[in-house]
């Protein structure tokens, strides 16, 4: 019996410092074994968010291990070989993305910024957690796709699918 092969994800965004850090948690989390989630920005913040780790905490994730980082430590031919690349903000999807090794497939995966959520307290975390619930619910259905199964062109519909699921409360 052959090993199934270990998809790599790239979740990208401006600042990386909320969307697309959750989204590189849960997947690793859920994906574990069947693929290995990164995540990068265009114009990375150099930290990530605080309520984002509390976030990540408080839903029993591992919250130690991330960072905001550049896309620019990806690109190029001595960066992993991405099999997916996921915009989750509205502003990276609309800039220019370096090339990436391989041929990825591309999704948009937009979610509103809780980085950028105002009120009290209590709002702003409710802001990460809806954010968080948004990627949760797409990365469920992501992982649900018969990968093994699926021709490219209907691979891509459902990612794109995807992308337009998932907003309602």
């Amino acid at each position: 019996m052959t090993e199934a092969k270990v998809r790599n994800v790239l979740f990208l965004c401006t600042g990386n410092s909320a969307r697309s850090v959750l989204a590189e948690a849960i997947l690793n989390k859920q994906g574990a074994g069947r693929f290995k989630a990164y995540s990068a920005g265009s114009q990375p913040k150099g930290e990530v968010h605080p309520l984002t780790l509390d976030t990540l905490r408080a839903l029993k994730f591992p919250a130690a291990e991330y960072r905001s980082k550049s896309w620019d430590e990806f690109a190029g031919l001595d960066g992993p070989e991405f099999d997916f690349v996921f915009t989750v903000c509205d502003s990276a999807a609309a800039e220019s993305c370096p090339v990436w090794p391989g041929q990825p497939m591309t999704a948009h995966w937009g979610v509103p910024d809780p980085a950028a959520a105002t009120g009290s307290e209590a709002e702003r975390r409710a802001a990460f957690l809806e954010a968080f619930r948004q990627l949760n619910n797409r990365i469920s259905i992501f992982l649900s796709l018969p990968m093994e199964s699926i021709d490219r062109m209907s691979l891509q519909h459902r990612l794109d699918e995807i992308g337009r699921t998932g907003a309602a409360s």
